[in-house]
């Protein structure tokens, strides 16, 4: 009788361990670890550690500028010639993109 109490105990306290959600793991902070860990890229030692510090503060990301949209949606056009580029990057530089 105790060994089943104890089994019991021990499925009741691990069974929420066990049906947790892989969303539900990561916090909020983990996800922006993860999104200024992969735009750090190639940078190395003091240069990294500076960006990842201003990267992870809570200050508010500053707004794009048009000239920062145009960068963006002229790269994400590469391969789109004519009417489609066109009609492409109207649309693009119309998102709110900050």
């Amino acid at each position: 009788m105790k060994k089943l109490l104890i089994a019991i105990t021990s499925f009741a306290l691990a069974a929420p361990l066990l049906l947790a959600s892989p969303a539900m793991a990561q916090t909020a902070q983990q996800n922006k670890m993860t999104t200024c860990n992969k735009d750090a890229g190639d940078k190395k030692g003091d240069e990294r550690k500076a960006f990842m510090k201003e990267c992870l503060s809570n200050k508010p990301a500053k707004p794009a500028t048009q000239q920062d949209k145009m960068k963006q949606c002229n790269a994400d056009a590469a391969g789109k010639k004519g009417d489609e580029r066109k009609a492409f990057m109207s649309s693009c530089l119309k998102k709110d993109k900050s």
